[in-house]
């Protein structure tokens, strides 16, 4: 009777480690194709709403290396500083200025750069 367990036992655990091989095995290859670009719109499920932009941008858009936006300075006269969001596009020494003081100061700028 033991013998008869025994076998019985064998065989369930032999299914049992076909069944996680075989299983690990197909993620194995589908991980692969996915990553080689093989059966990429087969195996992987569609999803809803818009796809990343790698995928329709061309590769040259995606990265555009160099390309940096220029620094924006601080508008007060003689002020070299980087202006930054936090401090409402001042620099940090002049983020306590009023703001229609500084609104005056870009109006200026503007004009000036219009004009020449």
């Amino acid at each position: 009777m033991d013998n008869n367990i025994q076998v019985l036992v064998d065989n369930f655990v032999k299914q049992v480690v076909a069944t996680v091989e075989a299983a690990a095995a197909r993620r194995v290859q589908a991980a692969v194709s996915v990553a080689l670009g093989a059966g990429s719109a087969i195996s992987a499920p569609r999803r809803r709403g818009r796809p990343a932009k790698a995928s329709y941008l061309p590769a040259a858009a995606a990265f555009a290396p160099g390309k940096h936006r220029p620094k924006q300075l601080c508008p007060v006269p003689g002020c070299t500083g980087v202006a930054a969001p936090v401090f409402g596009m001042v620099c940090s020494k002049h983020k306590d200025m009023s703001k229609a003081l500084i609104k005056k100061y870009r109006a200026r700028r503007r004009a000036a750069k219009a004009a020449g």
